[in-house]
């Protein structure tokens, strides 16, 4: 997807944010945002003046600017961007409010709560010209970027596997989500996969279950299985309630091609079968902080980062697509799942201009990937275009 979004050329001063979201998560990036020095911190928004002005405190910075409402806080401070730490729930209206006042957003991931809410945003996007990145933190990982590298030594890579067995007990809303491994965690390991592969998923067939033992009530296992766009299969395969022996955060990597095998645990490097040049890979930086880097690379010259929301969609994409195929006992195809979105993002959308824009689009996949509409390698067929 190449639609240009608009730049702020380098002045030679830092980028004025404010970060949306006083919660923990959003402390953490408003530390991030501290300790950058191609950002300054204009202000923290939050429902919740009073939480806002407490993580203001806990900066050190008991004065800087707090509000409730996104566009104005940015307007009275003269921000330049927007860094949406929110809930889920909250990702649509805040995004949505800040690119049309002119400002580019960076994300937390799920780009929205839904698929259908996510094309709204790559349409808003188009309309108001701005860059939305949604933070895959975990892309962000050196040792990520070395698997990669060392991949492209296979040969033909017809298999990736992610296993991620962790046992936390986290408390809270999580214990007491519908899907807390799929929902809350999977989508980084999807994602990943994406990455590693340079493909977008075409169909999964998955299962959830709940170990006896488990202590979420929602299911805390899952196996999927996905097609890739290669003709690849990327297989995960998790539990949330596994103690003992537990892999990384980031899950423990197979990547299977036709002359060899790349292995990573997740923490430290990869290791490869077939020998291959010495090379360098990419630093892209650690995490939050790499996200916000590509972020303002990307502001600053126009070059496309990682997380652009039109792509992004795809990684949200998978883990509605497993859900669907958990609860039907049946494959999915994920461009059946993105045309459903549509047609829900059609009939929610409130905004005429948006609309219009998401009326313009030919095919879901093609408005964000630029690839064209295509048939299941397992026996589905084409997705035609969709006249709205």
């Amino acid at each position: 997807m190449s639609t240009p979004f608009a730049t702020i050329p380098d002045d030679g001063t830092p980028l004025r944010v404010v970060v949306v979201g006083a919660g923990g998560m959003g402390r953490a990036w408003l530390r991030t945002v501290e300790e950058s020095a191609s950002v300054e911190l204009a202000g923290i928004v939050d429902l919740d003046v009073d939480a806002a002005r407490a993580a203001a405190a806990a900066l050190g910075r008991p004065d800087l600017p707090v509000g409730a409402g996104t566009a104005a806080l940015a307007s009275d401070v003269g921000a330049q961007a927007v860094i949406n730490v929110t809930v889920p729930a909250a990702h649509h209206p805040v995004t949505t409010e800040a690119l049309a006042a002119g400002l580019p957003v960076l994300g937390e991931k799920p780009v929205a709560s839904t698929v259908a809410q996510g094309l709204s945003l790559a349409a808003a996007a188009e309309l108001h010209g701005q860059l939305f990145m949604v933070s895959q933190s975990r892309r962000y990982n050196r040792h990520l970027f070395e698997a990669k590298r060392l991949s492209s030594s296979l040969g033909r890579v017809g298999i990736v596997s992610a296993e991620f067995f962790k046992a936390p007990h986290f408390g809270g809303f999580r214990d007491a989500m519908d899907h807390p491994l799929l929902l809350d965690m999977a989508i980084h390991q999807f994602d990943m996969a994406r990455f590693l592969l340079d493909a977008d998923p075409v169909s999964v067939f998955c299962e959830e279950y709940n170990p006896a033992w488990s202590w979420y009530r929602g299911d805390a296992g899952s196996t999927a299985i996905f097609e890739m766009t290669g003709g690849e299969r990327f297989v995960f395969n998790g539990s949330w309630c596994s103690p003992g022996q537990e892999t990384s955060w980031n899950a423990a990597w197979r990547i299977s091609g036709e002359h060899g095998t790349v292995l990573w645990d997740g923490d430290n490097g990869p290791l490869s079968s077939v020998a291959s040049d010495a090379g360098y890979s990419e630093d892209p930086g650690q995490e939050i902080a790499g996200s916000l880097r590509d972020f303002v690379a990307a502001v600053r010259t126009g070059s496309t980062p990682m997380g652009r929301v039109h792509q992004n969609i795809m990684s949200l994409a998978m883990v509605e697509a497993a859900i669907q195929s958990a609860a039907t006992g049946s494959r999915v195809s994920v461009d059946a799942l993105l045309e459903d979105s549509y047609r829900q993002a059609i009939l929610a959308e409130h905004d005429p201009a948006v609309l219009e824009v998401l009326k313009s689009w030919t095919s879901v996949r093609n408005a964000l990937t630029g690839e064209s509409a295509h048939s299941n390698r397992l026996g589905g067929e084409p997705v035609p275009a969709m006249d709205a």
